[in-house]
C-alpha cells in the first residue's frame, strides 16, 4: 500500500501527492493513488487529446459519493509551471485562467487534487472560436439505455457517411455515448453548431418514437436526447480516457468501434460497453488509440452545405428579434434554422399574409439577404396607381415563413389566424433597402404589376415606410380575394383547422436522410 503522502519528481517537476489512501470509489475501494496510477498509465494516449485545450476540472475531494464542484479558474495554489490560458468572461469583466494539461506533471498534479473527471473544450488555444471536431452527445432518458444510444448513434453515422464524413464513437463511462466528427480545419462554431442542431432535429423528425433534440428532461422518457448544444465555445465534453464519477465504480470514457456497438446491441449486452481502468488500459495496449484519427484527420464539409451554413452565419443575427419574441415549443411558426438562398436567379419570393391578430392587417414580406424583410400594412397592399399606404417595418422572418398558414396561440406574440393571402416571385427594378427605396415587379397569384416601398423622414418624425402602387393598375387574377392563395380556405376555415397547411409543408419522409438534411439547410 502506498504512503498516505509523498513527494515525487516527474520530468523535473516536484509534486507533493497527498491523501493517497483516501477511497474515492467506496464500493470498489478504489483510492486516490489508483486514480493517479491510472492517469499515469494512459498518459501517452490521453495527453495528445488534451494538448492546448482549456480544461474544466470536476473535483471530488471526498470521493464520488461526496460533494463535487466544477473549477474553471486555475486554483490559487496552482504551481507556476502549470500552463494556463486566459479567456475573457462572457458575462462579467475579467478573464478565466484555464489550465492546459500539456504534460505528465500537470496531469498528475490535476489528479492529485481529486479532479477525477477531465472536461476539455472542442477547440485548441489560441483559436478558441475554431473547434477541431463536431460532437454529438447521446443521453438516454428513463427507460432507455446505452444500447438505445448505440441505435441512435448509428443513424447519425449513416447521415454523416452520406456526407462523406467519418465519425468515431466512444462510450461516456456513464449512461450514454458520444460520436466525434474530426474536422481539424478552420471552421468556426458559428458553422458547426447549426449543422449539429439541424441534424439532431432531422433525426427527431424521422424517429420521434425514440429520439429527441430538445433539452427538456420531461421529453426524454423512453427516448434518447441527441445533445447538439456541446458544439459551442462555452461548453466542454468529457475527455476520451477520462475516469467518470457518475457511479460507484470507476468507469472510463473509452473509444469503441462501430462493430462493437452493433455486437453489443445484437446480444442485448449493455455491460460489454462499460470499462474499468484495468480493462481500459489493456484495450489500449492491444488496440492502440482508436481515437487518434479525431486529432489529426482533416475532413471538409460538402461545398453546398458549407455555403448554406456560411449564409446562416452571416444572416442569423437579423433573426435574433424574431427568435426572442417567440416560444417555438408553443407556436407552430417556423423556427429560424438556416436562412436559404433563392434558387430562382434574379427573382426572389414574396408573400402577403392576412393576419387577424389584435387588429386585422396584412404582412408584406420580400425575400432579401437570406431572410424575409417584413412590413405590417394595416389596410393591405394598394391596388390603384399612386395610392400609398403605411407599411410599418417589423422584425425579419425566416424564409420558411413564406408558406406559414395557421393559428398562433393566444398569449404568444402575434396570436391569431394567419392566411397566405398571396404568394409568388418578384424582381427588383431599382433601389436599395438600406437607402430606403425599393421598386419591384410582383408576379403573384393575386397581384401582378409594379409597386414601390420607400422610407419617409417628413416633419422630422421617426422614419416611416409606405407601400405604393406604381405604373398601371394591377392585373387581377382569378383567385378569390377572400381565400388563401395556397389552400383556397377562408380565415374561418383556417382557424378551425390551423395545422392543415403547416403539416402538408413538412419534408417528405421518402427522401434519404442526407437529402432531407440538405433540404433543411436549404441547399440548392
Amino acid at each position: 500500500m502506498p504512503q498516505s503522502s509523498e513527494i515525487v519528481k516527474i520530468e523535473g517537476r516536484e509534486i507533493a501527492l497527498s491523501n493517497l489512501n483516501k477511497v474515492l470509489y467506496p464500493k470498489t475501494k478504489f483510492t486516490k493513488a489508483q486514480v493517479i496510477e491510472y492517469y499515469a498509465s494512459v498518459a501517452d494516449y490521453l495527453l495528445p487529446h488534451l494538448r492546448d485545450r482549456p480544461i474544466t476540472l470536476k473535483r471530488f475531494p471526498d470521493g464520488v459519493q461526496g460533494e463535487f464542484f466544477y473549477e474553471k479558474n486555475a486554483p490559487k495554489f496552482t504551481p507556476t509551471w502549470v500552463n494556463r490560458f486566459s479567456v475573457p468572461r462572457r458575462r462579467h469583466a475579467g478573464d478565466i485562467q484555464f489550465i492546459l494539461i500539456n504534460d505528465l506533471p500537470t496531469l498528475i498534479w490535476v489528479a492529485n487534487i481529486a479532479s477525477i473527471e477531465l472536461h476539455p473544450f472542442l477547440h485548441r488555444v489560441p483559436k478558441i472560436s475554431v473547434p477541431t471536431e463536431i460532437v454529438f452527445d447521446f443521453d438516454p432518458g428513463e427507460g432507455s439505455d446505452i444500447l438505445t444510444c448505440a441505435r441512435a448513434a448509428d443513424l447519425v453515422r449513416g447521415v454523416l457517411a452520406d456526407l462523406k464524413l467519418k465519425s468515431f464513437p466512444k462510450v461516456s463511462g456513464s449512461k450514454g455515448l458520444q460520436v466525434y466528427v474530426p474536422l481539424n480545419g478552420d471552421l468556426g462554431y458559428e458553422i458547426i453548431k447549426p449543422l449539429a442542431k439541424t441534424l439532431a432535429q432531422l433525426m427527431e423528425e424521422q424517429h420521434p418514437d425514440f429520439l429527441v433534440s430538445k433539452m427538456s428532461k420531461s421529453l426524454r422518457t423512453g427516448k434518447v436526447l441527441i445533445d447538439w448544444s456541446q458544439n459551442t465555445e462555452s461548453k466542454t465534453t468529457v475527455s476520451v480516457y477520462s475516469l467518470r464519477a457518475k457511479s460507484d465504480r470507476p468507469y472510463v470514457s473509452v473509444p469503441v468501434t462501430w462493430e462493437e456497438l452493433k455486437k453489443a446491441s445484437k446480444a442485448k449486452d449493455p455491460d460489454s460497453l462499460f470499462f474499468e481502468p484495468e480493462e481500459a488500459f489493456k484495450r489500449l495496449k492491444k488496440l492502440g488509440d482508436l481515437f487518434a484519427p479525431v486529432e489529426d484527420m482533416k475532413q471538409n464539409l460538402p461545398a453546398d452545405l458549407l455555403n448554406a451554413l456560411k449564409l446562416s452565419s452571416s444572416s442569423s443575427k437579423s433573426l435574433d428579434t424574431y427568435r426572442k419574441k417567440r416560444d417555438f415549443s408553443k407556436t407552430a411558426e417556423p423556427s429560424p434554422l438556416i436562412p436559404r438562398r433563392s434558387a430562382q436567379g434574379s427573382t426572389r419570393r414574396f408573400v402577403v399574409q392576412k393576419h387577424a391578430a389584435t387588429h386585422l392587417h396584412y404582412d408584406f414580406r420580400l425575400e432579401m439577404h437570406g431572410v424575409l424583410k417584413s412590413w405590417a400594412v394595416p389596410k393591405g397592399p394598394p391596388l390603384s396607381s399612386d395610392v400609398k399606404r403605411l407599411a410599418m417595418p417589423t422584425e425579419d422572418h425566416p424564409i420558411d415563413y413564406l408558406s406559414f398558414e395557421g393559428s398562433i396561440p393566444k398569449g404568444q406574440y402575434g396570436g391569431g389566424t394567419v392566411m397566405v393571402w398571396d404568394i409568388g416571385t418578384y424582381e427588383l427594378i431599382e433601389g436599395n433597402y438600406d437607402k430606403g427605396h425599393l421598386k419591384f415587379h410582383l408576379d403573384g397569384k393575386k397581384l401582378k404589376g409594379e409597386w414601390a416601398l420607400f422610407r419617409s423622414h417628413a416633419n422630422g418624425d421617426r422614419p416611416k415606410w409606405y407601400l405604393m402602387k406604381t405604373g398601371t393598375d394591377h392585373v387581377r387574377r382569378t383567385v378569390r380575394e377572400d381565400v388563401s392563395a395556397l389552400t383556397g380556405r377562408t380565415m374561418e376555415q383556417i382557424a378551425e383547422n390551423p395545422e392543415r397547411e403547416w403539416q402538408s409543408n413538412r419534408a417528405n419522409h421518402s427522401k434519404s436522410s442526407s437529402a432531407r438534411l440538405r433540404s433543411k439547410l436549404h441547399v440548392g
